[in-house]
């Protein structure tokens, strides 16, 4: 995405009012472009798949298409869209097949409008945004699931490179690929290389994806 352009967002819930109100938090960005508005999944998808925004934010219960089951659809027919959940809920069922589905944005009606705004540049850019409460629930369940997933974890990226784990951990630590650059000493070229590898050869389909399986193998640096 070119840097002078505004961050073209596809709007999806089926309320109106709360549309309005997004639609104007977003405006508020400045850097941000509200292109198409969708009231259920299957029109989400639909105007997905005719503007091709930057990124799809979709209210979780929407009627026709939920909106896990419209940004899965997304995600496989839209591949430059990325994909940010909105809801009032934070149950680790629906991150988790939100997270699951591809998406890289899991964003709380009820959080800060500068958060909502700072989760659309994020998602944009090619990062992952999660809610701080959201976070929350997910640290807290990888808790519980790292015990019996641990091995699992581990066999998967027995298959990369000490260098390739050295970069996984440090996604799983939150690091974007500049800062995976400087603390590596990498190029930040070479980074993405590695980083690319990693996905492909963990078969996942985003970073958040990725750094889950970095903290179940136990890769993720303590200090971080």
């Amino acid at each position: 995405m070119n840097q002078t352009m505004a961050i073209r967002v596809l709007l999806a819930d089926d309320e109106a009012m709360i549309r309005a109100g997004v639609h104007a938090i977003l405006a508020a960005g400045g850097d941000i472009e509200v292109v198409a508005e969708a009231a259920d999944g299957r029109e989400a998808v639909l105007l997905a798949q005719a503007h091709r925004p930057d990124v799809a934010l979709l209210d979780i219960r929407m009627p026709r298409l939920d909106g896990l089951a419209a940004g899965e659809e997304i995600v496989r027919t839209v591949p430059g869209t990325a994909v940010a959940m909105l809801t009032t809920f934070s149950e680790d069922a629906y991150v988790a097949r939100a997270l699951g589905g591809g998406a890289t944005g899991f964003l709380l009606k009820s959080g800060d409008p500068h958060e909502l705004i700072a989760g659309v540049r994020a998602v944009a850019g090619g990062a992952a945004f999660l809610s701080p409460k959201v976070a929350r629930h997910v640290i807290d369940g990888f808790g519980a699931r790292r015990m019996g997933r641990g091995a699992e974890a581990r066999a998967r990226v027995s298959a990369l490179t000490p260098r390739e784990r050295e970069v996984l951990g440090l996604v799983g630590a939150g690091l974007s690929n500049p800062e995976i650059a400087a603390r590596l000493h990498l190029v930040e070229g070479t980074v993405k290389a590695y980083v690319s590898a990693v996905l492909e050869r963990l078969h996942v389909k985003n970073r958040v994806q990725a750094a889950i399986v970095a903290y179940e193998a136990g890769l993720v640096p303590e200090a971080d």
